[in-house]
Formats: structure tokens, sequence, C-alpha cells
């Protein structure tokens, strides 16, 4: 039966974990939890392939506890109600230590239903998850827990994995394989952070590489194949899809039009045109807003011109938005504007209506003549002075101008009629 490579050559010691110097390092933190030979509740989060279940193996290696592994996405009711039965039991006397992996699929009956046993000390639990545990773990199991963040892995530091993956591979099958600098760092580089997906590219480029019963020729062509979208960690329920999204829109906003692209070509790769054009046009109205609001229309139209065009065409009218809204003046007036204001609503401060703004012909013939409205297109520059928020509200000041070109002139033509 065919067992992954990454899989089958998994490490058993902390010293060969790739990556996560930050906490496994020779003075990181979780290092030293491990080597104090403690099993403290702990939570790991991070991307595919950094680390998560090694760790978790390494720690329940050295443990006399009975170990129990589950994996949420297939685990139930039944499998947990079984692990609380053996706590306290000759299959248990000391307690038992359960690795969850995925633990984001438990629901909150699930989940719950082993607090108990964490609290007391009879449970040990370590969880794995690629989501955010403080928005899909339940509060009370996250008070009990450590959490520990696993990062991508650094090109560099997937070098010895890969080089070692070849070494294993040619002592079993006793061929060298014949892998230039090159096509190592195009492996590193292509698999995402992902320490398993890049052991996996280097076995699959391993046996289809050329044979010629001694050494297998792995060719630049065949690892930029195998690689070429191996470095999208992208789900759109996830948080990869809202972590991309928010990065696209905090660089345009910070008027950076490469980092704008590179985001808006990651999107695209993934095939996600729709969240692409989404954002841009909250960006246009968010972001830009009345410092150049020709960007709304403009940026519409790119959009409306992508979704006709569908992709690949659509990269070039969406990378045209991009670069216009990233190389525009900025402003946040109106956001910070409508929030303050439905700020106020939220807080009950509405008030009635002044009289003269209300639609009075429903009263009656003369209703109106208690308070008459004063039509601005009556008056000098189209503009009279009366009341027009509620009177709980009066003199409340929302809008400020913004400190651009455009807001700063019309601040000055309103000074001056307005006086």
């Amino acid at each position: 039966m065919y067992k992954p490579l990454a899989d089958d050559i998994r490490p058993s010691s902390l010293d060969d974990v790739v990556g996560q110097k930050h906490i496994l390092g020779e003075n990181g933190m979780l290092r030293r939890i491990i080597e104090s030979g403690k099993s403290p509740n702990l939570i790991f989060y991070g991307p595919s392939g950094t680390g998560k279940t090694t760790v978790a193996s390494i720690i329940a290696g050295s443990s006399k506890r009975a170990l129990y592994k589950l994996n949420a996405t297939q685990a139930g009711t039944a499998d947990i109600k079984e692990i609380i039965d053996s706590v306290d039991t000759l299959m248990a006397p000391d307690g038992v230590l359960l690795y969850l992996d995925e633990i984001q699929y438990f629901n909150k009956k699930q989940q719950q239903s082993l607090l108990e046993y964490i609290e007391n000390g009879k449970i040990s639990l370590i969880a794995s998850t690629t989501e955010n545990p403080y928005f899909y773990i339940y509060g009370a199991i996250l008070s009990r827990c450590t959490v520990f963040e696993f990062k991508a892995v650094e090109p560099e530091e997937l070098r010895p994995a890969v080089i070692r993956a070849f070494d294993i591979l040619g002592e079993r099958t006793g061929l060298e394989a014949e892998a230039d600098e090159e096509v190592i760092k195009r492996i590193c580089f292509g698999c995402g952070g992902d320490v398993r997906k890049a052991i996996n590219t280097a076995e699959m480029l391993f046996y289809a590489g050329k044979n010629d019963g001694v050494k297998v020729h792995i060719s630049e062509d065949d690892a930029d194949m195998l690689s070429q979208k191996s470095s999208m960690h992208y789900d759109r329920d996830g948080d990869g899809h809202y972590d991309i999204l928010s990065a696209f829109q905090k660089s345009i906003r910070g008027s950076d039009p490469d980092a704008g692209l590179h985001y808006l070509a990651r999107l695209l790769e993934a095939g996600d045109i729709i969240s692409a054009c989404r954002r841009l046009l909250v960006i246009a109205a968010e972001d830009i807003g009345l410092a150049y609001p020709q960007a709304i229309p403009i940026v519409k139209a790119c959009v409306d011109s992508a979704l006709q065009l569908g992709l690949p065409e659509a990269r070039i009218p969406l990378a045209d938005a991009v670069i216009l809204l990233s190389t525009a003046p900025k402003s946040n007036s109106g956001v910070v504007a409508i929030d303050k204001a439905a700020a106020d609503i939220r807080k009950g401060k509405t008030g009635d209506i002044p009289r003269h703004l209300k639609n009075v012909h429903a009263d009656g013939a003369d209703a109106g003549a208690i308070e008459s409205y004063k039509y601005a297109h009556s008056y000098e520059n189209h503009w009279v002075e009366q009341q027009y928020l509620p009177d709980v509200l009066k003199d409340t000041r929302y809008y400020e101008y913004g400190d651009n070109k455009t807001e700063q002139a019309a601040r000055t033509y309103w000074s001056r009629i307005k006086k």
C-alpha cells in the first residue's frame, strides 16, 4: 500500500522539525514546555504542512498517557464517549492524551463534552486547526488551553527537507537524484511554505524523472509544472480567503500598487474574480471616496468589463482599477461620517423630524403655515439657513472635510457661502 514519503519520514524529535523557530528554537516557549515533560492543554493553529501534527506526535510519543487520535472531520459523539469511558480504567490508568485534528469541525456540544475531563486533568488535549481558533473554538475550551501559532515555512528553511527527501528516495531505490540547485529552489518557493507539499513534490519529481539505471534526472520544467499552483493557500470559506482580501485592501489603501497587483493575482489565480470585483468597489468608496469621486464610476466600469470578459482577459481592467486606486488620493471621510451617524441611531439618538421637513401635505391644506419649509433653490447660491437635524441632534457634526484638494475646494466654497 502506497504511503506518501512525507508521512513515512515524519520527524520523531524536535531537532528534525522544519521551521517554527519562534516556538521550537533553542529558547522557544513551546520547546521548553515539551521538554519539561508536562502535558498541558494546547491548541496548534496555522496552515497545513507546517508541523502541527508532527509536534503533537512527538509530545504523544514522550507521554506515559494512553494516546487517542481523532480527526474532527470524521469523528462523532460515539468516539468521544469511547474516550471518556476509558478514563480511570486499566486502559488509561494515568489519564488520556487526546490529539484532536481539525477541531474547528466539532460543534459546540461535542467540544463541551470534553470540558469536565480537561478541567480535572484526566484528559490532556492537543488540538490542531487551520482556522483562527478565536473564531472557531468555543471560549470554554480556549480558556483552558494555550494557543501556539505555526507559520508557513520560509523557502530557505525548506531546503534541507527537500534534499533529505531526495537522499532517502535514492537510498531506497539505489538511484541517485540528479537535481541542481535551481530545481530545489523552485520546489522550495513553489510549495507556499508547506513542508508536506514540498516533500511530496520532490517524491513525484523523482519518480517522474528520466531514469538511466544509475541516476534520475529531475528537470526544471517538471519542477515548474508540479509546483506552479502549490503556493496558493486558498479556501473561499476559510481564513486564507479573508486574509488575502484584507491584505488586498490594506495594500491599496496604503498606496502600494505592486502589493495590490500581487494580491489581485492571487485572487485571480484561484479563479475568484467575484471577490476581487466586490472588494475593488468597496475600496473605491471607502478608501478613495471624496478625494477622487470619479474613482467610483471608473472602477464600476472596470468591474463590469471584467465580468463580461471573464478570465483571463478580466485581469486587465481589474489591474487598471488596482493601479488607479493605489495611486489616487485617499479619503475615508465618507465612511467615518456614516459610521458616526449610525452609532447615534443605535444609541437611540433619533428625535422627531423637524416639522418643516415633514410631508405636511397629508395634514391638510394649511398645515404648512405653522412652520414653513424654505426651498433652497429659491435663495441665492441655492442655500438658506434652516434646521435639518432633529432637536436632540441639533448642531451635531458627522462629516469632517478631508485634507485632499477636492474636499478642501468644497470646504472653501461652502465656508464662503455659509460664512
